[in-house]
């Protein structure tokens, strides 16, 4: 096995050592997170479950996942959509609109409005995002290949097959439903931003930033959260038409788009029907920036995503590519959860897999079919007719009495300007929560308490069967030191530990961990306890000191440490470096200490109650982060943060880079869900925390100290409560 130290993140080694297992004291090398990290070619099974109780906490799971993955918990403003619609294209039987709007101030989403002509609404109504296929809206697959897709069944008629997205469009429209076929940026009339703005080491100030950048992932700002966004808009705008029936919006999609048709029948509520094709399945995940965002796929995968669409209507296809064993892999555990939820015949699939990747005539059928039920559109034929294509020119929103956006409206100047606002329009709506009224305090929880159980991915309740392997002894005349490791056996993690023992006769007052920015060696000096320890240990505390993941027996080989990171290969540019691709499907190294420390408070308890100890920039936040999800396991926190902030990090590869950090108030919002242990925190006026301990009637359990913790400070402090 290559040496990995991180399942996201491992320092990188040097090419001696690449090899070099790590050996713990005891002769074993069990930690599974040294082995690869997890990518979006990996394996995605479906994580059962028993009941259906037990399927709707993980369904609730899933959504907040990707919202907040999306950049969209809670969600944005709404502002003015200012839509324009213009230019109608006359066809016999339908005819499309050319339309803008703004999702975003200053951001359009375009696309063809497509209606039923010389009928009676309300019609149902489809959104349809078009995927990775050339020019998107405008595609032309050409004379040539559609000629070879007659002759293999593929596809009827010459149009269909030479402009399939439009021929959907078309072909619903004749069925009865309003169509929105709208672009995704960097596509047809989405100019304003490239598809993938392939840098990520530009734009990254704490001041002016933009996608990609560190700043933008602290914030959880992303290409898949704006494409995302621009959909909910979508449904917005459709469903400010008059003659819109709101209980039948549907969405479709392919490949891309059908990765969007997944993301929004999931999180949407308002999207009554989802058919995403040839897109969801256990095997890769979706290779782009617009379908990958730090957190979305821990511990879940797409087939987990089009889950959360349940019990409304649900359809998929598969195709000779990687959603080629959806039939055997995936589609049963749909079934099954729809089975669950007494709905079965709501979901249906089609496995037309001796045609490559695709939203071909076949494919459309099962689409047709499937909206024709669901909506109840009572069409008798469902077979494609040819039609008369848009040309660019009929197509294209742009036009001399709209022009299209240009100067400061395009690039780097347009992106930063979004980012800016997200970031406002966030800060104030986060800021709102934030309240000393009791009345306020469930919301605050639900918001920031819920992005943060899913950043850091393991409640206290989570932790597992944890025990402990002791591998040495040394007795002092002050001290015993016992050398050991903690095993969490449920999740497959070790975590060395040093744990200094009062002699018998002293009283037992419990356990104190303390957390240090470098593992155990801190403190040890010549062999001996540190002053500080042994004077814990002589009031008659057991101090437990850990080496989390990537400290001490785990250190990297080489004095650089940062954090590994995957890149997805692509086009003639090489690698697309996006955090999305390693942070989307691993824990940062940050979390994955997180869990080491909930192991370790586990095993603690044993020892009577436990209180924490962080002082440092390192120690400081993870003690934070470890009391915020340890519920009741903890019963004091001591925190000195040394003045970190984790808007202060500059690199994807830094420990400390926890993707939607400074979104959700950073360590000041770490420490206010600390509740109800008790804080002493140095050197930080955690405002927030102050509130929401207020708010919580334990304005008495913090105490806020503006110098440094002594080691006597530490003693009175600990022995406050007792």
């Amino acid at each position: 096995m290559r040496y990995l130290v991180g399942l996201c993140l491992a320092f990188a080694v040097n090419l001696a050592h690449a090899q070099a297992p790590v050996i713990f004291q005891d002769g074993t090398a069990q930690d599974q997170r040294l082995g690869d990290l997890k990518t979006l070619n990996g394996f995605f099974p479906f994580r059962p479950v028993g009941d259906l109780a037990a399927w709707k906490l993980r369904q609730r799971d899933i959504k907040r996942r990707v919202l907040v993955s999306q950049g969209l918990w809670p969600l944005p403003t709404k502002t003015t959509l200012n839509a324009v619609i213009h230019g109608r294209v006359e066809r016999d039987d339908y005819v499309v609109d050319r339309v803008f709007l703004e999702s975003i101030p200053g951001n359009y989403v375009t696309g063809s409005l497509y209606r039923p002509k010389n009928k009676t609404g309300p019609f149902p109504v489809i959104l349809s995002p078009h995927g990775h296929w050339k020019d998107g809206r405008f595609y032309d697959a050409g004379l040539e290949t559609v000629s070879k897709q007659i002759k293999t069944g593929a596809e009827k008629f010459k149009q269909g097959g030479r402009f399939p997205l439009q021929a959907r469009a078309v072909k619903l429209a004749r069925m009865g439903c309003i169509v929105f076929h709208y672009d995704m940026t960097g596509y047809a009339d989405a100019v304003q931003l490239g598809h993938r703005p392939d840098r990520w080491d530009h734009l990254d100030s704490s001041d002016n930033w933009g996608f990609m950048s560190v700043q933008a992932d602290l914030r959880l700002q992303n290409m898949m959260g704006l494409q995302t966004w621009n959909s909910i808009r979508a449904v917005d705008f459709v469903l400010q038409l008059d003659d819109v029936d709101p209980t039948r919006v549907g969405v479709t999609g392919a490949s891309g788009g059908g990765t969007q048709a997944m993301i929004l029948g999931a999180i949407d509520e308002r999207i009554a029907a989802s058919m995403p094709c040839v897109m969801v399945s256990t095997a890769m995940q979706g290779g782009c920036t617009c379908e990958n965002a730090p957190l979305l796929r821990i511990d879940q995968g797409n087939i987990d995503i089009a889950a959360a669409t349940a019990p409304r209507p649900l359809g998929l296809t598969a195709a000779d590519d990687w959603t080629v064993d959806l039939e055997t892999s995936g589609f049963p555990d749909l079934k099954h959860v729809y089975e669950l939820m007494g709905v079965a015949d709501k979901i249906s699939a089609v496995f037309h897999t001796r045609f490559g990747h695709n939203y071909n005539q076949v494919n459309r059928a099962a689409m047709y079919a499937f909206f024709n039920e669901h909506f109840e559109l009572g069409c008798e034929s469902i077979m494609e007719e040819d039609f008369l294509p848009l040309s660019q020119s009929e197509s294209t929103v742009w036009s001399s009495a709209y022009p299209e956006p240009s100067g400061n409206q395009i690039g780097d100047l347009h992106e930063t300007r979004l980012l800016a606002m997200a970031a406002k329009d966030s800060d104030s709506n986060i800021n709102r929560l934030v309240s000393e009224s009791t009345e306020d305090l469930q919301s605050y929880r639900e918001v920031i308490g819920g992005a943060w159980e899913t950043i850091l991915g393991r409640r206290g309740d989570q932790v597992g069967i944890v025990n402990y392997n002791e591998t040495s002894v040394t007795k002092m005349p002050q001290v015993e030191i016992h050398k050991g490791l903690v095993r969490n056996v449920t999740h497959g993690e070790e975590i060395p530990v040093l744990r200094f023992v009062p002699p018998q006769k002293t009283e037992n007052r419990g356990s104190v961990l303390w957390v240090t920015n470098d593992g155990s060696k801190a403190v040890i000096t010549d062999g001996k306890a540190t002053e500080e320890i042994l004077l814990l240990v002589k009031a008659g505390y057991t101090v437990v000191v850990p080496s989390l993941f990537g400290q001490a027996e785990l250190a990297a080989a080489t004095e650089e440490q940062s954090q590994r990171m995957w890149f997805q290969r692509g086009g003639e540019k090489g690698w697309h470096k996006f955090s999305g691709y390693t942070y989307g499907f691993n824990h940062c190294l940050f979390v994955q200490r997180v869990h080491d420390l909930l192991s370790v408070i586990m095993h603690a308890r044993s020892d009577g109650d436990v209180c924490m100890i962080g002082l440092g920039k390192v120690a400081a936040p993870l003690v934070a982060a470890a009391c915020s999800q340890a519920n009741t396991m903890v019963k004091r926190c001591i925190v000195d943060p040394r003045g970190f902030n984790f808007v202060s990090v500059k690199r994807h590869d830094d420990p400390m880079f926890v993707p939607g950090a400074a979104k959700y108030l950073g360590f000041d919002g770490l420490l206010s869900l600390a509740f109800p242990a008790s804080l002493v925190i140095a050197n930080d006026d955690c405002p927030t925390a102050r509130n929401i301990y207020a708010a919580s009637k334990a304005a008495d359990r913090l105490t806020i100290l503006n110098h440094d913790i002594a080691a006597n400070d530490l003693l009175t402090q600990l022995q406050f409560e007792d």
